[in-house]
C-alpha cells in the first residue's frame, strides 16, 4: 500500500481579529518508470482545482500544497479560526472560516480534492491525523488541554457519475485521540476514478440539497469581518469546529497544531 502524506498547520488565536494563513508542507512520493513501458500523458496532468459545489467550473482558492502522480491530492483546506476569540471560563465551540476564492466563486464549505487517473478504478482511502494538541511553547499556558477538532456534514461531488462516488462518514468525526488516524473517505475498488471533492458543509446555493452551514462572521462592531487576502467577507462554517473546555487555561496568543492528510492506494 502506497501512502501520500501532506501536513498543514492549524492556528487558533485568542483575542485578535488578525487573519493568520496556515503554513503548509506537502510530502509526495516520487514516481519511477522502468524500461519497456509506454506512458501516456493525458488530462490528469492539469485538472486544476474545481468548485466543490459546481465541479464543472474551475476556481482559484489560492495556494495549497499538492502531491503529484496519477493518484494525488490536488488541494487541502487551511483551517483558520479567525474571530474575536475572547478567553472564557465557559466551554466554548469555535467554527472554522469557510473557504474563500480569488474569483467570483462564493464562499464554500472547506474541502479536499482528490484525483485518480491511474486508468482503472483501483480504490483509495483518505485519512486525517492530528499530530499534537494545540500548542504555543512561548507562553505560560502552552497547551489547550482537552481541545477537540470535529468535522461534520461531509459529502462528495464530481463531474463523474454518482455510481463512482467514494463513501464518506455520516457521523461527526472527532479528532479526540491525538496521533490517531481517522478515515474521511474510501473509494472501494470500482469507484473513485476521476476528480472528487470531499466537502465539510456547504453554502445555501449548493445544487445537491446539502444543509447550509455558512454564515457571515461578525466583528466586535457588529459588521462583517473582511479577509485581507481575498478582499471578501469572512464566513464561518459550522461543519468544522474546535471545542475548548472552560477549565483549560489559555493565554491571549496563537495556538497551533499540525494535521497530516493521508491518501493511500488500496492493496
Amino acid at each position: 500500500m502506497k501512502h501520500f502524506l501532506m501536513r498543514a498547520s492549524l492556528t487558533l488565536v485568542f483575542s485578535t481579529c488578525l487573519f493568520l494563513p496556515a503554513s503548509l508542507q506537502a510530502y509526495a512520493e516520487s514516481t519511477r518508470d522502468g524500461s519497456g513501458n509506454v506512458e501516456f500523458t493525458g488530462d490528469y496532468d492539469d485538472v486544476g482545482v474545481r468548485d466543490p459545489e459546481n465541479p464543472e467550473n474551475p476556481t482559484n482558492p489560492g495556494e495549497s500544497p499538492s502531491t503529484s502522480g496519477k493518484l494525488r491530492i490536488d488541494f487541502v483546506p487551511q483551517f483558520d479560526f479567525t474571530s474575536v476569540n475572547k478567553i472564557s471560563d465557559k466551554d466554548m465551540i469555535y467554527s472554522v472560516n469557510a473557504q474563500l476564492f480569488h474569483d467570483d466563486t462564493a464562499a464554500r464549505g472547506n474541502f479536499v480534492q482528490i484525483s485518480d487517473y491511474r486508468g482503472a478504478a483501483l480504490g483509495w482511502t483518505l485519512q486525517l491525523r492530528q499530530e499534537t494538541q494545540f500548542q504555543n511553547t512561548g507562553t505560560a499556558n502552552s497547551q489547550l488541554d482537552g481541545a477537540v477538532l470535529s468535522l461534520d456534514k461531509s459529502w462528495v461531488n464530481s463531474t463523474m457519475d454518482s455510481s463512482m462516488a467514494p463513501t464518506v462518514s455520516k457521523e461527526v468525526i472527532q479528532l479526540d485521540n491525538i496521533g490517531a488516524t481517522y478515515n474521511l473517505a474510501e473509494a472501494k475498488s470500482g469507484t473513485g476514478a476521476g476528480t472528487w471533492s470531499i466537502s465539510f458543509g456547504a453554502s445555501s446555493e449548493n445544487p445537491k440539497g446539502q444543509t447550509n452551514t455558512l454564515t457571515e462572521k461578525q466583528g466586535i462592531d457588529g459588521n462583517p469581518m473582511q479577509d485581507a487576502v481575498y478582499g471578501k467577507a469572512i464566513h464561518e462554517n459550522s461543519a468544522i469546529t474546535l471545542s475548548v473546555p472552560g477549565a483549560t487555561k489559555k493565554d491571549p496568543v496563537a495556538y497551533s497544531t499540525v494535521l497530516t492528510w493521508i491518501l493511500a492506494e488500496l492493496p
